[in-house]
């Protein structure tokens, strides 16, 4: 994927500042990046993410905490094993928002 839209570039620079330990939801970055009610269209350009080790969707999980059933670099597994190695503890393929929320200040 070729970023080619300021939408796309704001969601993935989004992705660089989560820290490590901590996880995001779409909509969390639909709000911060200026688009509320657009965490369908975060959840398509993190889908076609051109670069994982640069642009970690893998911290981003839906708003009841659950892992992407689709997420782009390996499925769901994958995902529970990069946010394992992160130091998120994982079970029933959900992270607990309350522990491991990132809240960035906007």
């Amino acid at each position: 994927m070729v970023v080619n839209s300021s939408f796309q570039l704001r969601v993935l620079n989004f992705l660089t500042v989560i820290p490590k330990g901590k996880v995001v939801t779409y909509g969390q970055i639909a709000k911060a990046i200026g688009y509320p009610g657009a965490a369908r269209a975060v959840g398509n350009v993190l889908h076609r993410n051109p670069d994982g080790s640069k642009y970690p969707c893998y911290k981003v999980v839906n708003s009841k905490g659950e892992l992407s059933g689709h997420f782009a670099f390996g499925g769901i597994m994958i995902q529970q094993e990069k946010l394992e190695a992160d130091g998120i503890k994982v079970v029933n393929s959900r992270v607990n928002l309350d522990e491991y929320q990132f809240h960035p200040v906007l």
